[in-house]
């Protein structure tokens, strides 16, 4: 029996700090290459507008589902610099969700959840950015519970370290 409690118990921590992970996607560099050519094929041979603006978010989208963090910056930049475009609402619905996924998995959980709330404003049900919200809140809960065991710590620690160094009378 005892041995059961151990195993579940294991399992739910290992679970727990090691996560299912976020569910989405990854991309590679060859993909990243490929996307990066694909861009430069555009431009250089004078493709339309519409053409182009494909391209570089296919490459957005590469680089913000990319594991390498310099990757998901230049991803990011270049999110940030087209939103300032004029977009209709599905591309600055995909542009922020894209964005959202950047600072995600660059760890910056609070302005993700902000550019994804704008996504999700003009397209509440989109099943994409409503299952990148709810990885978003488990992270958030997930540090914020590290964060209360890293604390508990520390202070079980000073006070066994003053504990320690009482005198006892």
């Amino acid at each position: 029996m005892e041995a059961k409690i151990t195993q579940l118990f294991d399992s739910v921590v290992t679970s727990f700090f090691n996560g299912a992970g976020d569910q989405l996607p990854w991309s590679s560099s060859d993909s990243i290459r490929e996307c990066e050519r694909e861009v430069t094929d555009a431009i250089n041979d004078w493709c339309d507008d519409n053409v182009r603006s494909e391209s570089i978010m296919r490459l957005s989208w590469a680089l913000v589902h990319s594991i390498k963090p310099p990757d998901v910056q230049r991803g990011i930049a270049m999110l940030q610099a087209s939103l300032s475009k004029n977009n209709s609402p599905s591309q600055k619905r995909e542009k922020c969700y894209l964005l959202a996924v950047g600072y995600y998995r660059s760890g910056d959980y609070s302005r993700s959840r902000h550019i994804l709330d704008q996504s999700l404003q003009i397209e509440p049900h989109w099943r994409q950015a409503l299952s990148l919200k709810k990885a978003l809140e488990d992270q958030i809960t997930k540090d914020g519970v590290i964060g209360i065991g890293i604390t508990a710590t520390a202070v079980g620690l000073l006070a066994g370290i003053i504990a320690a160094l009482t005198p006892n009378n």
